[in-house]
């Protein structure tokens, strides 16, 4: 058995932290999905951008586009939206067979309005319906903006991928937005027990700030500890009305980033049922290598509550941390976001 595919047994997705229309022509991506039980994809600005511009099928069809009558970003998903609907049709079968669990493909609205609530919720109804799958998920970034409008979009039966959670406040906040458009929608007297949505959390970028604010013995291990905490508050949490499915904790970002570390640890330590975790290419092949699968996530608890109360004693805040950690991350999807459009225009 495949490595990745491996992971499966203990509950866990694994989606692939990449698209691109030469995943998808090559048929590399259905020989991973068959062969490692590849679940789903995300995307983002940056994965776009690089792969337009490495992407013979991309820059063919930009020239084509150059003389058309529409802005930038339409041009955008002009190119790409049919790959987004190509890539949930090739997860069809996937998302079926799990009951709606599964098989999932993400896009993500513009990082522009990420302080917008309306014109966010607007893109996600837009983009939701021009995609026009059971199977896509709308990536909205977890600002204060943000969560008003997955509050709205999940009240209107809209899938959401909940990106840019840093920090514990931010992800219980993600979590509250989740059930509060769950419960208006079930109040509304409306199907609530189809609607999938993940809050993804972003692990390897906490420790590549934090490590060099730590002494040596605790470098390393706050991403992990964070996520093992979470997990546990996520497994207590209250059911919700209607037969809703609970929101799936996604781990994003987890590659690592510090060469000194194991570079499948973001992966290995963090397999536990009911969650997903998003792989970039290399991290899936160094995996697929040499990676190995058990059951992780749920283990060593009390060695992550010392880890966090050991950086409480130091005077560090998480959640300051995690508003540092959005901050950089949002401007890093605005440049990619500009860097793209500049390349369609």
């Amino acid at each position: 058995m495949s490595r990745i595919k491996a992971i499966a047994q203990f509950g866990q997705q694994i989606w692939l932290d990449n698209l691109s229309r030469q995943l998808l022509d090559s048929g590399e991506l259905a020989r991973w999905i068959n062969e490692d039980a590849i679940a789903g994809v995300t995307s983002n600005p940056a994965i776009f951008y690089n792969a337009m511009r490495s992407d013979a099928g991309y820059q063919a069809e930009i020239v084509r586009l150059k003389n058309a009558a529409v802005d930038a970003e339409k041009r955008f998903e002009m190119l790409v939206l049919p790959d987004v609907r190509n890539a949930c049709d090739l997860f069809a079968v996937r998302h079926t067979a799990s009951g709606g669990t599964a098989g999932f493909v993400s896009f993500e609205v513009s990082p522009a309005l990420a302080d917008d609530a309306a014109a966010t919720l607007n893109a996600a109804r837009r983009l939701w319906q021009e995609i026009g799958r059971p199977n896509a998920m709308i990536k909205i970034p977890a600002t204060k903006a943000g969560l008003t409008a997955i509050a709205d979009a999940i009240a209107e039966g809209i899938n959401v991928n909940v990106t840019l959670i840093f920090g514990p406040a931010q992800l219980a906040a993600v979590q509250a937005a989740y059930r509060a458009g769950i419960e208006r929608r079930f109040a509304a007297g409306q199907p609530v027990d189809g609607i999938a949505s993940v809050a993804s959390v972003f692990i390897s970028r906490l420790d590549n700030l934090l490590d060099a604010r730590l002494p040596l013995e605790l470098q390393g291990k706050t991403a992990i500890a964070f996520a093992r905490n979470e997990y546990a508050r996520w497994q207590q949490a209250p059911a919700l009305p209607g037969g809703a499915r609970p929101q799936m904790l996604l781990w994003a970002s987890t590659s690592t980033k510090n060469p000194a570390y194991r570079d499948v640890i973001y992966v290995e330590e963090l397999i536990g049922a009911g969650t997903v975790n998003t792989v970039p290419d290399a991290t899936l092949a160094a995996f697929r290598d040499h990676g190995e699968a058990a059951d992780t996530l749920g283990r060593r608890l009390d060695e992550a509550q010392a880890q966090l109360a050991a950086l409480k004693a130091l005077g560090i805040d998480l959640d300051t941390v995690g508003n540092e950690l959005l901050t950089a991350g949002l401007k890093q999807f605005e440049e990619a976001f500009a860097k793209l459009l500049a390349l369609v225009q």
